[in-house]
């Protein structure tokens, strides 16, 4: 039985684990936008130099053009407009409603996989899917948010969330078609990361806040070294993984396994940062690992 993919799925969920407590420090710093734009930076000079050292060519320019087009739309859609979204929602409803709202991508993807590409899942694998998404959405609502969390715009968060649940599925869906016969996860990623990072940078300049983005590192340098670190863990090496586990799983399967963080991130919060752990947060875990382990069985 081949679990690679399954495997780096969940190696993506802890990479993304890590990122979201990384990133949440230098949003606070200056902001998700900045760390959004920077973050995409370093991701992309690390992809560049490690393709150099495997590949022999910082970009795959070797690559066939249908690759590109493939990869390319995928880095615009999931990681440009998703995370875009994402932040949107995380602003509008809170953390925990756009952690749930954004579980909807494994949804989004088993659908579209099995309309476009005849993916299709067996009984168990449904059977382990809703219950995984019903484990991590206990644990998203049994946490409490913050008195001070900056949201209020129900509609418009639930829409920008659902959109970002959509723009990831897609983004790991079209990812899927253009790495199709054993395409290198590095070099995909770059396609994608080069794809994302022209995106957000033209979509920066058109709104006047290229001059914004690096005044707020020059004010805070600190947190450069810290979007450093998470583009190496996130963008980098989870990134890579997703892909990784979509080209070896189903994209239903495989996106669930990606939805961990908020899961993993508890036993970090507890043991690290002392936060208290209810018993609804355990129960989800519990139920969460239990989805896990039908997909891994199956």
């Amino acid at each position: 039985m081949d679990l690679t993919g399954e495997v780096a799925a969940l190696a993506t969920s802890f990479f993304f684990a890590l990122t979201s407590i990384i990133f949440a420090s230098t949003g606070r710093m200056v902001g998700s936008q900045v760390t959004n734009r920077i973050r995409l930076i370093f991701a992309l000079i690390y992809l560049v130099v490690l393709n150099t050292i495997l590949f022999r060519e910082p970009l795959p320019f070797s690559a066939e053009s249908s690759r590109w087009v493939w990869l390319s739309i995928s880095g615009v859609i999931g990681l440009s407009l998703g995370d875009t979204f994402f932040f949107q929602a995380l602003v509008s409803v809170g953390p925990r409603l756009g952690s749930l709202l954004l579980s909807l991508a494994p949804i989004f993807g088993s659908i579209i996989a099995w309309v476009f590409f005849s993916e299709t899942l067996t009984v168990l694998q449904i059977t382990g899917i809703v219950v995984a998404l019903a484990g991590i959405g206990w644990v998203v609502m049994s946490h409490e948010e913050p008195p001070d969390t900056p949201h209020g715009h129900t509609k418009r968060g639930v829409f920008f969330g659902v959109l970002a649940g959509l723009c990831q599925a897609v983004g790991l869906v079209l990812s899927k078609q253009g790495m199709i016969g054993e395409f290198p996860v590095f070099q995909a990623n770059a396609i994608r990361m080069v794809a994302a990072l022209l995106f957000i940078w033209v979509w920066t300049f058109l709104e006047g806040k290229v001059g914004s983005t690096f005044a707020a590192l020059r004010e805070k340098p600190r947190v450069i070294g810290l979007i450093a670190l998470g583009a190496l863990v996130g963008p980098l090496l989870g990134v890579s993984a997703s892909l990784l586990a979509v080209q070896h799983a189903e994209i239903g399967v495989a996106s669930t396994l990606m939805a961990l963080p908020p899961v993993i991130v508890l036993p970090i919060s507890y043991f690290v940062f002392n936060e208290k752990i209810g018993w609804q947060a355990v129960a989800g875990t519990i139920l969460a690992i239990a989805g896990v382990a039908i997909l891994f069985l199956v």
